[in-house]
């Protein structure tokens, strides 16, 4: 009986991806995970579940730069709840390291080569711990620049050097697209086309600078030109950006609505003035800030897509959306969710 289970989930398998090629790209389901506890819920094994992907970017930690100490430092490790979540549910995890680019900045060159065996090493050791086996891919994320690329790029070398059992990604910007000549290919077998954050979210004459169709098209101009295998990338999340005096103040995240509609005047689509002093979301609030919300909706991801569709040659890759969470996620139907991962087909 277990034979015939598998043989049957097989042959249904098999005839998903025939499907797929018959009506496009072989698209890959994925997640990435972004908090500092993974501890997924229910709701979070379905979106896993019914959009059939096995596979989370679990960002493990960050490495960033120590001013006292003059070094690269990790911070941020991740708290794995849940370790049995992951075997139990047969989940691909790919450990994600996002290093600053301020960090990056700062090493000495011959730091590189410690910077690797030190990220390696902590990687072995939360994957030990958390007895997370059979890992296949490790991505290294990083919003490296022209004047960072060569310490960058000798940092990833060494890390396949020492490290020949994986295979390394690395996330790619936009601009980074655009300007692939100034800023580089990253030595790595793939990457992960981050198609969000793609304005300047500091500026208080930005529109939404996580996802803009009519941004995307000023970068992906000769996307079809790049040099390396993509996977791609879609935001499904929201924030408030702060402004005090016509300056950015921060970002503010799951800020109540109905807080909002109590304490702020409404000044056009997506802002809002704050007209009180007040405590909001453990955020202090002064009379005047200015706040303009910034979300991913429906249209604008489909859009995005679109724009994508026309430039992307690779006939198989993964969509990740960013990221695995209830309370984001149930902004979204079902039916949405699953158009999305679709939409690039």
């Amino acid at each position: 009986m277990r034979c015939l289970i598998i043989f049957i989930a097989t042959s249904l398998l098999l005839s998903t991806c025939s499907d797929q090629k018959k009506f496009g790209k072989i698209i890959e389901p994925a997640f990435y995970h972004w908090k500092s506890v993974f501890n997924p819920t229910a709701s979070d094994l379905a979106a896993l579940k019914t959009n059939g992907s096995n596979t989370i970017y679990l960002r493990f930690f960050d490495v960033a730069w120590d001013e006292t100490y003059l070094k690269p430092s990790p911070i941020a490790q991740v708290r794995i709840a849940d370790s049995y979540f992951i075997k139990c549910n047969q989940l691909q995890i790919i450990p994600t390291v996002f290093i600053t680019n301020e960090c990056i900045k700062n090493i000495q060159t011959e730091q590189c080569n410690s910077l690797a065996e030190n990220i390696l090493k902590l990687i072995n050791e939360i994957a030990f711990v958390n007895s997370i086996g059979a890992i296949k891919e490790i991505q290294i994320d990083c919003d490296w620049t022209a004047s960072t690329k060569e310490k960058y790029f000798s940092l990833l070398t060494k890390l396949q050097q020492i490290d020949t059992q994986h295979l390394y990604s690395a996330t790619i910007r936009l601009f980074q697209v655009k300007y692939a000549k100034e800023a580089g290919i990253p030595p790595v077998k793939k990457g992960l086309l981050m198609c969000y954050n793609m304005s300047n979210l500091k500026k208080l004459e930005t529109k939404n600078s996580i996802i803009d169709p009519e941004e995307i098209k000023k970068y992906t101009g000769k996307l079809d030109q790049y040099p390396l295998a993509l996977d791609v990338a879609l935001p499904v999340f929201g924030w408030y950006v702060l402004f005090r005096k016509n300056t950015y103040a921060g970002l503010i995240q799951n800020l109540n609505d109905d807080s909002l509609n109590q304490y702020a005047m409404k000044l056009a689509q997506n802002r809002f003035a704050i007209n009180k002093d007040v405590v909001l979301n453990n955020t202090a609030f002064k009379k005047g800030d200015l706040l303009r919300y910034e979300g991913s909706s429906y249209t604008d991801i489909m859009a995005a897509a679109s724009v994508l569709n026309q430039k992307i040659n690779t006939d198989s890759f993964r969509v990740v959306l960013f990221h695995l969470d209830s309370l984001i996620l149930s902004k979204y139907s079902v039916h949405e969710i699953k158009n999305i991962f679709r939409s690039l087909h």
